[in-house]
């Protein structure tokens, strides 16, 4: 609801005098095989993991251009934009298709002082994955999987993301960092 997303952004805006970074972090994953995948269950993926972090991008970005400040868009992805894990056929282009958003938002907004980066977090302790965690029959070969050996936490997204938002990255642009212990490159 662009009408929300606004008034989240005044809300926001009031609150701390401006706002300057994004942190687009909407997501839901469902698991449906391919053959069983519905148009809704396609929609309500696309809609809340795609179309509300272009949604929020533009609203954030409009506003940034109006007052003349330059700031930083943090786009959450997913390790499936570069892995295939089986049941997610809608949730992975999705998440991939965030890659394409940052580097094309990246591309018109720089003009204007504004980074885009896309963080790809892997296997990281949070209520959406729980259920991998507390698997004994699933979290062993996952980990496996990752060069690190073990899952994530929430703050080395956290970390990373700080970075991002900050002066340091302020070379950065239209990136996407997978945090994932090395699973994409294992």
């Amino acid at each position: 609801d662009p009408g929300a997303i606004r008034a989240a952004a005044d809300q926001a805006a009031g609150h701390f005098g401006g706002i300057d970074i994004l942190v687009n972090n909407a997501g839901i994953e469902t698991i449906v095989p391919f053959t069983e995948l519905t148009d809704e269950q396609w929609d309500a993926v696309t809609q809340t993991n795609l179309k509300s972090e272009w949604m929020c991008a533009q609203t954030f970005c409009k506003r940034l251009i109006a007052e003349g400040r330059q700031g930083a868009i943090i786009n959450i992805g997913s390790i499936q934009a570069a892995r295939v894990l089986p049941g997610r056929t809608h949730y992975a282009p999705s998440k991939l298709a965030v890659e394409a958003l940052t580097r094309n938002i990246s591309a018109e907004m720089g003009v204007h002082g504004i980074r885009v980066n896309c963080i790809h977090p892997g296997l990281i302790d949070t209520p959406m994955i729980r259920w991998v965690l507390e698997s004994p029959e699933i979290l062993p070969h996952v980990v496996a999987q990752i060069s690190l050996g073990r899952p994530g936490k929430p703050c080395e997204i956290g970390s990373v993301a700080a970075f991002l938002a900050s002066d340091e990255a302020a070379y950065v642009t239209g990136q996407s960092l997978y945090v994932d212990g090395g699973w994409v490159g294992k």
